[in-house]
């Protein structure tokens, strides 16, 4: 019974970091001063290309989330690989 408990915390807290980075690297696209000059950030909306929207957004967004999911994913498996082989 305690190692579902362990496994839920584990995916929760996969789940909570990949929101996190999700939205630190939506945010740090958006600030990025590329990005604000094809949001129309521009002298007189010079350069303004809202297709970034379309294209470049979802891979940020899918990036950020992936990222840090899978390094903690890999990282839990790794201490949860150790516990089980100390145990025996």
């Amino acid at each position: 019974m305690n190692g579902n408990r362990n496994r839920n915390a584990v995916a929760c807290g996969g789940c909570v970091l990949s929101m996190a980075g999700a939205l630190t690297a939506t945010s740090v696209w958006l600030a990025w001063t590329p990005t604000r000059i094809r949001l129309g950030h521009g002298f007189e909306n010079e350069g303004m290309d809202l297709t970034v929207l379309f294209t470049e957004l979802p891979l940020v967004f899918l990036a950020g989330a992936a990222v840090p999911a899978l390094a903690y994913a890999s990282l839990a498996r790794l201490l949860s690989g150790r516990r089980t082989r100390d145990d025996t």
